[in-house]
């Protein structure tokens, strides 16, 4: 008999539907969502448009819409998903263990003091890190609350190196923590990667944006927000287009936010163009136009999935040093390059090195991308779930 697990998350998302999908055929699993998120909605969290997500988000699993009480359903707050009948639910099933998706929404915290009523296993996935910048009082005040409910916490499903420093740093034990890797869905992006390749869509969105087939690309993916610091990118490639090293450098960014009007002013007319947003199954024909990505965010990008894209498609990335993923993806000179957060002229020069790394052997970058792409994916993750799931359902 297939162990049972039931799931609880704020609302579909992209990267882990492609992994319940996968789940369902090896547990007997069931997925609970607490939010119906609308076009509307996903424009509102920085993403600059409303949209819907141009992949199947639902379908091949076994799923259940919770009612949503809150006065102002969201995702955006831990009171915009309260979902009482969690309690009731988890009354009359008969899970071997129930895996809730961080503790930042009001409907997590149900969902766990509901199967500590009924004696089910809480399994818990999240991302934080200690790169995070809080104000010391809010840190303070936190503290004492994490250290008290996590390490209760049957089994911590951590993502990373300093997702587990984390949760060490709250107080849990070695014996409650299960590596399951942040992940994409790696044959999708390294399958449509290819096939852009073939079919020369990477050539095309070159051609569209007006680059050169020989130049050599960099590639920001995100939301325009603060956060995600994409004017360090944007200054950064003015510097790089100053030296000789950058006479044949382009940048592209994909995506759209708030920031996209002054990122332009400031780019003028050199060789730097906006793509806008680009769906899912845009994404890939926008990696295989690039030769690296560059991510510049701050520490509350506790990882960054869009690095793990790159890997999937064959490009290597300079991330800053406070992102999250950065001691598990990045492998200085081979995978890529890491910087001091902030500094733009560090980055600049991890554009040229990493320029020159790429033309000089873009063979021994692909190898270890691959590896990288390997450790961190969807077969990887579902071993560590079942681990813990199994270690859980002993005890």
């Amino acid at each position: 008999m297939k162990p049972k697990l039931g799931v609880l998350v704020s609302h579909p998302i992209q990267y882990l539907s492609p992994w319940f999908r996968y789940l369902a055929g090896r547990l007997d699993l069931e997925v609970f969502y607490a939010h119906r998120q609308d076009a509307h909605a996903q424009g509102q969290a920085g993403f600059g448009l409303d949209f819907e997500w141009d992949i199947a988000l639902c379908e091949g699993y076994r799923h259940c819409w919770l009612r949503n009480v809150a006065r102002r359903p969201s995702v955006r707050s831990f009171s915009g998903c309260d979902t009482p009948e969690i309690y009731d639910l988890l009354r009359t099933r008969r899970f071997d263990g129930f895996l809730v998706f961080g503790w930042n929404r009001k409907s997590a915290m149900q969902a766990v003091m509901a199967c500590w009523r009924n004696k089910i296993p809480v399994l818990m996935r999240g991302d934080s890190q200690l790169m995070m910048k809080r104000w010391w009082a809010k840190s303070a005040m936190k503290y004492f609350p994490y250290r008290w409910l996590l390490p209760r916490i049957d089994a911590h499903l951590y993502v990373g190196q300093r997702n587990r420093a984390y949760l060490k740093h709250y107080g849990v034990s070695d014996e409650r923590l299960f590596f399951v890797p942040h992940f994409v869905d790696n044959g999708f992006f390294r399958q449509e990667a290819q096939k852009a390749e073939k079919e020369e869509k990477g050539s095309e969105a070159r051609a569209r944006l007006g680059i050169p087939n020989d130049a050599f690309v960099f590639l920001f993916v995100g939301k325009m927000i603060p956060k995600k610091r994409p004017g360090d990118f944007v200054r950064a490639c003015l510097k790089l287009f100053d030296t000789a090293d950058g006479a044949n450098a382009h940048a592209i960014l994909a995506g759209d936010g708030p920031l996209r009007p002054s990122l332009q002013a400031v780019s003028g007319a050199h060789r730097i163009h906006f793509a806008g947003f680009l769906n899912q199954t845009q994404l890939p024909a926008v990696y295989q136009a690039s030769n690296a990505l560059v991510l510049p965010s701050g520490g509350d990008e506790t990882w960054g999935l869009v690095v793990n894209e790159a890997a999937a498609c064959g490009v290597p990335a300079i991330i800053s040093d406070a992102v999250g993923c950065g001691p598990d993806l990045i492998e200085e000179g081979r995978t890529g390059y890491t910087y001091p957060v902030g500094e733009v002229e560090a980055l600049a020069d991890r554009m040229r090195e990493l320029k020159r790394t790429s033309e000089a052997r873009p063979e021994a970058i692909r190898h270890a991308l691959a590896g990288k792409v390997a450790s961190y994916s969807i077969e990887r993750a579902t071993e560590g779930l079942e681990t813990a799931l199994a270690a859980v359902s002993r005890t």
